[in-house]
């Protein structure tokens, strides 16, 4: 997340707090050229998902990211990226389902997360 933004003020103490449930992997953790965040579910009302920095390299900013669905098949819910980061994305979270989706049901921590990523 950019430090330097501020958390919207119209956000709840839940979508405030879900931010810092999740885990940053960055390009050197994942083989991907963008930054990805991880959560376990908490109190999400939706499926498995990730989202996912537009912006290649080792930055996170709300206003420029995107939510992909990791089930029943990777697809982008909310915001765009172009076709090519699609689907390497795509192939990232199928070669990683199991572990995100452990994490996501809480069976996993951070560190057993971290050691069942396959880089691309």
């Amino acid at each position: 997340m950019n430090v330097h933004q501020p958390i919207d003020p119209e956000w709840t103490l839940e979508e405030e707090n879900a931010l810092f449930e999740m885990s940053n992997l960055y390009p050197e953790d994942t083989g991907l050229p963008m930054t990805i965040w991880v959560s376990p579910r908490g109190n999400a009302r939706h499926d498995a998902r990730v989202k996912v920095s537009t912006v290649h390299g080792n930055r996170m900013t709300l206003d420029q990211l995107a939510v992909v669905a990791i089930r029943p098949e990777p697809r982008v819910l909310h915001g765009t990226l172009v076709a090519s980061d699609e689907r390497l994305v795509a192939e990232w979270i199928s070669k990683n389902r199991d572990a995100l989706i452990a994490y996501w049901d809480g069976e996993i921590g951070t560190r057993k997360l971290m050691q069942g990523l396959v880089d691309l």
